[in-house]
């Protein structure tokens, strides 16, 4: 694939620069990485741009500084509140126009005329048309939303978007003024009750989240993405590369809290509970969740189920939630059944365009099924929202924290549904970095920054709606992707890519146009290679930054000093992708590496780093009296999390792994069918299940979270 490793000419240089691609980044030992020509080439390529010779290298530069002439208005225009904007409008040299606005339904609708400013630029020839530039000032008094701007003339008639986002994303109350909240951070499918099916559900987390507020005062409960995945075995057990992100996973649905349940004849509701009884008793399985099993008994339920009348009254409420979903639920569901009819990575290729007469002939004769997960839809948003309501009756400031992963599967939903907004020939990851010595390769499809803007990021704000629903907060994974990217050409080695940066401009100001409209708080995950000054902007927007107790250091070396840390953080002891902090203590992240040969660096140097760094941390845990000489391994654990309590950070995050003594990581990065991803049930120090019946009366998770109240 990336065959020419040789040094990129000046014009393919301009023209990467043009597509925003970047051709040099540091490498996490401090040095200066270029990417070769061949790299830039095959990124380009993914990019829709062919530069694969210096004489198309020049044609796609002619047609890149073209582009913007062709377009009548540009096909998006994000700005901020009370900021105007000047919009260039272009037509036949001479010809008059006219531009209006159509403001935003949801913020009350209307028309605004807009005026021309005096800002003269000379004409172009295009295509063999001589082109004039108008333009128009659109004013900053815009309420925030979603608006349309429309010109016309003799020689023009075009629309496009206008977005007003919020200058800033305003904390809630309970955060300001050196307001504080602590909560925990939980892997969802890792933690059952007595009732699950193998698997967490939302009827537990309804449960976790009632209980962690009323019994210990928590104010937020972080779990995994709840993206949706295949919907047939195998599944995917990563909740980071879903088949979509604008949908929930069913797995998640505990099917006898679906109201119809209850009214089921003698022999459906046998049917239902037999299905059940093949997975309850996997709840008390320490080894590797099943979700293949879980999944196939709860689908065998959920038809059951979904056969059985529904009252008036819900097949009306039913009815509007498909409403106001629109095509793109009915289009996911059209998936989701050729997904259980073909296999999801085997869909045949003349079904490849949704478009396509074949498929409407499909979708008309897997109408049943398509109605049937359009209902699990509607099924799980139900439970979504009773989970939220029930945190904040038990107690919660926040409730539910979302997580919104950064891609999804190269052969799922959104690749089959969104046609070029997702790029052909690359995936996403990350270079090589000290945890991660030989890079990662995601197998992501990222966005296309070109055609996200020329959809109107109309996809990218469907997602973001639906994740936002019944979210007191959300969590954005890699927030650095709405910046830039890291760009992998296929074939090519996790290093071998390329950044591509993103407007962030855009992308930052709808998220927080729509967790304004949500009442959200937004919480961007800033580890890794970030620049200060986009940490800055995020901070700027509203957006809270990441910090993670292992990460934060000072230009000693030693644990940065807790009144250093950033105020507008969620500042925790550990990640979900690190083992739990006990883990971690005993170098299971090294041990892990080294079994699986992640390693590129000596086994004994990486260990003997790994040591220094726990000695590091007992003696800052030493120094702030903290721990004494010889503290068990409990005593260190809470010491920890004092100390990231003894920070200005607004919000505090504290692992149920943690809490209840757990050892085992959930996922090891750049590992696929190594390690048991995403597949690890909570489990205590001695390794014995932690169900959600137990979960509160836990010792240790008690003397924690007393730790954790005391410091709010």
């Amino acid at each position: 694939m990336v065959a020419d490793f040789t040094a990129p000419s000046d014009s393919l240089l301009r023209l990467a620069a043009a597509y925003g691609v970047v051709p040099d980044h540091w490498g996490f030992h401090g040095d200066l990485r270029r990417a070769s020509a061949g790299t830039l080439r095959a990124v380009l390529a993914a990019l829709g741009v062919d530069a694969s010779s210096p004489e198309r290298v020049e044609l796609a530069l002619a047609h890149v500084d073209d582009m913007p002439w062709r377009r009548v208005v540009p096909p998006t225009t994000v700005l901020r509140a009370g900021h105007e904007r000047h919009v260039p409008v272009h037509v036949t040299h001479g010809d008059p126009v006219h531009v209006w606005l159509e403001l935003d339904p949801e913020v009350g609708g209307g028309r605004r005329d807009l005026h021309q400013a005096d800002v003269y630029v000379e004409p172009r020839t295009v295509d063999g048309r001589l082109v004039g530039r108008a333009t128009f000032v659109v004013p900053g008094d815009l309420p925030l939303g979603w608006h349309s701007i429309h010109a016309s003339g003799p020689s023009a008639a075009a629309r496009g978007v206008v977005v007003v986002t919020p200058d800033r994303l305003e904390l809630p109350a309970q955060l300001r003024d050196g307001g504080r909240a602590w909560g925990y951070m939980a892997q969802l499918y890792s933690v059952r009750s007595e009732r699950s099916w193998g698997v967490g559900d939302l009827a537990d987390l309804a449960d976790i989240g009632w209980l962690a507020g009323h019994e210990t005062g928590a104010d937020f409960l972080l779990i995994n993405p709840l993206h949706a995945a295949e919907p047939v075995a195998p599944l995917t057990p990563s909740p980071y590369l879903p088949s979509t992100r604008r949908f929930v996973n069913p797995i998640y649905i505990r099917p006898e809290a679906i109201p119809e349940a209850a009214y089921l004849a003698a022999a459906d509701r046998s049917l239902v509970e037999w299905a059940a009884e093949s997975v309850l008793p996997l709840d008390l399985d320490a080894g590797p969740i099943d979700r293949d099993a879980a999944w196939t008994a709860k689908r065998t339920a959920l038809d059951v189920i979904f056969a059985h009348p529904r009252s008036a009254p819900r097949q009306a409420v039913f009815d509007a939630f498909v409403e106001e979903q629109g095509p793109g639920l009915r289009t996911f569901a059209l998936w989701s059944a050729l997904a259980e009819r073909y296999g999801a990575e085997t869909i045949p290729p003349e079904l490849a365009d949704p478009a396509s007469p074949a498929v409407a002939a499909q979708a008309e004769e897997l109408a049943d099924r398509v109605a049937f997960h359009t209902w699990l839809q509607w099924v799980a948003d139900e439970q979504l929202a009773a989970a939220q309501r029930a945190a904040r009756e038990g107690g919660m400031s926040i409730g539910i924290m979302h997580d919104l992963a950064v891609g999804v599967h190269p052969a799922g939903a959104d690749v089959w549904s969104l046609g070029d907004v997702l790029a052909r020939g690359a995936t996403v990851g990350a270079p090589p970095d000290m945890y991660n010595q030989q890079g990662q390769d995601w197998s992501q499809p990222p966005w296309r920054p070109d055609e996200l803007a020329r959809a109107g990021y109309l996809p990218y704000r469907d997602m973001l709606r639906t994740v936002l629903r019944h979210a007191g907060a959300i969590r954005i994974d890699h927030v650095i992707g709405l910046f830039r990217l890291w760009w992998i050409p296929d074939g090519a080695a996790p290093g071998e890519g390329a950044y591509v940066r993103y407007d962030h401009e855009a992308l930052v100001g709808i998220l927080a146009l729509e967790a304004h409209r949500a009442g959200a708080v937004v919480i961007g995950e800033d580890l890794g290679t970030v620049e200060p000054w986009v940490r800055d902007y995020l901070s700027e927007r509203g957006v809270l930054g990441t910090s993670v107790l292992w990460f934060e250091n000072g230009d000693d070396g030693n644990p940065l000093p807790p009144e250093h840390y950033r105020p507008l953080v969620l500042a925790t002891v550990t990640t979900h992708d690190l083992p739990p902090t006990a883990g971690y203590l005993a170098g299971e992240h090294v041990a892990i590496r080294e079994r699986l040969g992640l390693l590129t660096d000596p086994v004994p140097v990486v260990r003997a780093q790994a040591e220094a760094e726990r000695d590091r941390m007992l003696a800052a845990l030493r120094s702030r009296g903290l721990v004494g000489a010889d503290p068990s391994e409990r005593e260190v654990v809470e010491a920890m999390h004092r100390y990231v309590m003894a920070t200005p950070a607004v919000l505090v995050g504290v692992a149920l792994a943690d809490a209840v003594g757990e050892r085992r990581a959930q996922n090891q990065p750049g590992t696929d069918q190594e390690y048991p991803n995403w597949k690890v049930p909570l489990a205590d120090s001695a390794g014995q299940v932690v169900l959600v019946d137990d979960l509160f009366t836990n010792a240790r998770l008690r003397s924690l979270a007393a730790v954790l109240d005391a410091g709010r």
